[in-house]
């Protein structure tokens, strides 16, 4: 028996039109998982960074796998009007509503939820405010939607600092948050998880870090200081990245195995990327020389996500590759999202 010739390797995104169009292109296992889903599709804090892509890799999905019947419906405050526009240009229904003020009973129905509101930046300042919107919302949402699917976003940072001589924090490994928004993105987990066991809710938890999508990420930070021969920070001397539209297309999947006894998935790439090595090769790219503050330590924020892998599959677009795209993206002067992710911060201090 011949074996299948290989995958054609994918072109870079030029534009953001060709990077938004690649982010919504859907897997055929995304659209045989979604196939079979029952109910419609509600994605709460849709506005965020991944949310309007994941919105549109949904609704392409569920209609290639012809289910034009489910409506994707995006919730979000809806503050950039032209989001919402195009949003709606592409068949997601648009959902204008405050999450934190609002009555939830003013939700529409849904058979599955996404749920990717969170608060990071500002929580070492108003501790409060993150415990609202990471721990105090999912109990007010998980009462709307005690019968609906509920994937939820959480993050890597439930995890204590490893050995980067470790392969990473498995799913069963013990949590250990540093700081208030680590704590408050655990208490998220800890409220679906009692509903989950209290109503049946069938849940899952989606531990991601760091998603990358050439506007922002890991890759971004790095690249664009080494563009601009500023000091790469060593401090977090090892780091794990992911395609975002991988990490989008788990979530999504995930719904299918939501369980009352919660779905636990860590959602990164294979790989332990060292962020020295990280800025020679972007510095290579671009002509420069990478310049360094500190030096590294032998802990950092990584995760196992070998269950992610055998689950769902490996990305389909590895580091090197991101490397490379990401390096063009800002070598062409195409826009970054002016939100760095501080990837380097030890104390949980955001």
């Amino acid at each position: 028996m011949q074996s299948a010739p290989p995958a054609p390797a994918l072109e870079r995104p030029r534009d953001l039109a060709e990077l938004e169009n690649l982010l919504a292109t859907p897997s055929p296992a995304l659209v045989a998982d979604l196939a079979g889903l029952d109910g419609d599709l509600l994605v709460l804090g849709a506005g965020g960074k991944m949310g309007p892509s994941l919105c549109r890799l949904a609704r392409r999905a569920l209609d290639a796998a012809g289910r034009g019947d489910l409506a994707v419906r995006a919730v979000s405050r809806w503050s950039d009007p032209q989001a919402a526009a195009a949003l709606a240009e592409d068949g997601v229904e648009t959902v204008p509503f405050d999450l934190m003020d609002g009555d939830p009973a003013q939700l529409p129905d849904a058979g599955n939820v996404v749920f990717m509101v969170g608060a990071k930046f500002g929580s070492a300042t108003d501790p409060t405010s993150a415990w609202a919107v990471n721990a105090a919302l999912p109990d007010r949402i998980a009462r709307r939607y005690p019968h609906a699917r509920i994937a939820a976003f959480s993050t890597g940072n439930v995890y204590p600092l490893v050995s980067v001589l470790d392969s990473g924090s498995a799913e069963d490994d013990p949590t250990g948050p540093v700081g208030e928004y680590a704590m408050s993105c655990l208490g998220r987990e800890r409220v679906f998880g009692h509903h989950a066991r209290r109503s049946g809710t069938p849940v899952s938890l989606i531990r991601l870090n760091y998603a990358v999508d050439l506007r922002y990420g890991v890759l971004a930070d790095i690249a664009d200081a080494v563009r601009s021969e500023a000091p790469v920070s060593l401090a977090t001397g090892h780091v794990n990245v992911v395609w975002q539209g991988y990490a989008n297309e788990v979530a999504l999947r995930s719904l299918t195995r939501a369980a009352a006894d919660p779905f636990v998935v860590n959602v990164t790439g294979p790989e332990t990327a060292s962020v020295r090595r990280l800025a020679h090769r972007f510095a290579a790219e671009f002509g420069t020389t990478a310049h360094f503050a500190g030096e590294e330590s032998g802990t950092g924020l990584l995760s196992d996500a070998s269950l992610c892998h055998a689950e769902f599959g490996y990305p389909a677009v590895p580091l090197a590759t991101l490397v490379s795209w990401q390096a063009g993206w800002i070598r062409d002067g195409l826009p970054l999202s002016g939100k760095p992710t501080k990837f380097d911060v030890r104390d949980g201090r955001f």
